[in-house]
C-alpha cells in the first residue's frame, strides 16, 4: 500500500526523530520479510519472544495474554491467544476490540440478507420450475438475470435514494443508519431494526437471483428422475412428491451457493455498509484503507477468511444430513 503508516499516525507536524521512534516501536524499520515473520509470530498460539525491552518481540504483559513455557538465552517460548496488534488510527485500540465491536453488526446484516434470499429464492425457484416456459417462469428469469447483473453498490445507491428519500414519508426508512444509534442527547443507545431493512434487501438481491436459478434447474432435473416417476405411479399427489422427495434432493447445489454467498457477504458487505452508513466490519475496512490502518485491514481479512473456512466445514456436515450418499470421513 502507498504511504507511510508512521507519518500517518503522527500527522502533519511530525519530526524525523518521532517518525524513527514510531517505526522502531512497530517494527517498520525491519525488512519486509522480518516484519512478515513477526506478524506470523504474533498470530501463532505458540510463539517466541525476546526478553530484551528494545526488541519489537519483547514480551510485554499488556500486549500478550501469554503463559511462558521456558526461556533459552534471550528468547522466551510462550503460549498465547493470537495477537492481531493494535490499530494505528484509533490511539492504540486493539484490533480484536475493533473487530469485536463491528463484526456482530455485519453478521446480523449477512444473516438477515441470506435469510431473505433463501426464503424468497426457494419459493420463486420452485414456482419457476413448476411453471416452466410460462409467462410466470419467464418473468422470474428476467428478475433473476437483473439481480445477478446489477452491482451491489449501484443497487444500494438506488434503494437508498428511492425508499429512503423519495418515498420516505410512506416507508419511514432512512437513507443511512446503523443497528445501534444514540438518541438526540447522546445519552441512550437504542436498536433501530428499520435501518436493517434496506441494506439486508440490497445485500440479498444477488444471492436471491442465484438461488432462484439453482433451485429451478436442480428441481427440474430431480423431477425427471426414476424415483419421482415411481412416486407418481404409486398415486402420490404432486404436492407430496415435491414436499417429501424432490425438494430435499434438489437442495444440495442450493446449500453450496448459500454457504458461499454467506461467507462472501462478510466481505461483500463493504460497499453496502459504507453507502448505508452501517457500522459493520465492511465499513471499518474502508475507513482503515483510507487511514492506512494496516493492522485493522489484515486482522479483518484473517477473520473473514477464517469464517469462510468454518462455514465450508459446516456445509460439508449439512451435506451428509441432506444426502445419505455423502459420508463424513
Amino acid at each position: 500500500m502507498p504511504g507511510d503508516p508512521a507519518k500517518m499516525m503522527l500527522g502533519q507536524n511530525q519530526t524525523a526523530e518521532q517518525v524513527k521512534a514510531v517505526k522502531k516501536k512497530y517494527g517498520f524499520d525491519k525488512t519486509l520479510s522480518t516484519q512478515y515473520f513477526h506478524y506470523l509470530n504474533d498470530l501463532s498460539p505458540l510463539s517466541f519472544h525476546s526478553t530484551n525491552a528494545e526488541d519489537y518481540t519483547f514480551l510485554e504483559a499488556n500486549k500478550y495474554s501469554a503463559a511462558k513455557l521456558f526461556t533459552i538465552g534471550n528468547t522466551a517460548t510462550v503460549i498465547k491467544f493470537p495477537y492481531l496488534r493494535a490499530s494505528f488510527a484509533k490511539q492504540g485500540k486493539k484490533v480484536t476490540q475493533v473487530i469485536g465491536e463491528t463484526l456482530p453488526n455485519t453478521f446480523v446484516l449477512a444473516v438477515s440478507a441470506i435469510i431473505i434470499a433463501m426464503i424468497l429464492g426457494l419459493i420463486f425457484g420452485v414456482i419457476s420450475a413448476l411453471k416452466k416456459d410460462t409467462w410466470i417462469d419467464r418473468s422470474i428469469q428476467v428478475f433473476s438475470t437483473l439481480g445477478m447483473s446489477v452491482p451491489s453498490f449501484f443497487s444500494a445507491i438506488l434503494f437508498a435514494w428511492l425508499f429512503g428519500f423519495v418515498l420516505h414519508k410512506y416507508t419511514n426508512l432512512e437513507m443511512t443508519g446503523s443497528l445501534y444509534e444514540l438518541d438526540d442527547f447522546g445519552e441512550r443507545v437504542s436498536i433501530k431494526w428499520k435501518n436493517l431493512i434496506l441494506p439486508a434487501i440490497v445485500l440479498g438481491i444477488r444471492p436471491l437471483a442465484v438461488i432462484i436459478q439453482l433451485m429451478r434447474n436442480s428441481l427440474l432435473e430431480v423431477m425427471n428422475q426414476d424415483y419421482i416417476r415411481t412416486a407418481r405411479a404409486k398415486g402420490l399427489s404432486e404436492f407430496q412428491i415435491i414436499k417429501n422427495h424432490a425438494i430435499k434432493n434438489a437442495l444440495n447445489p442450493v446449500v453450496t451457493a448459500i454457504s458461499g454467498w454467506f461467507a462472501s457477504m462478510l466481505a461483500g458487505a463493504v460497499f453496502v455498509e459504507y453507502i448505508f452508513g452501517w457500522n459493520g466490519l465492511g465499513k471499518e475496512i474502508v475507513n482503515a484503507l483510507n487511514t492506512l490502518d494496516l493492522p485493522v485491514i489484515m486482522g479483518s481479512v484473517l477473520v473473514i477468511a477464517t469464517s469462510f473456512i468454518i462455514i465450508n466445514i459446516l456445509v460439508d456436515i449439512i451435506y451428509a444430513m441432506l444426502d445419505p450418499r455423502v459420508k463424513l470421513s
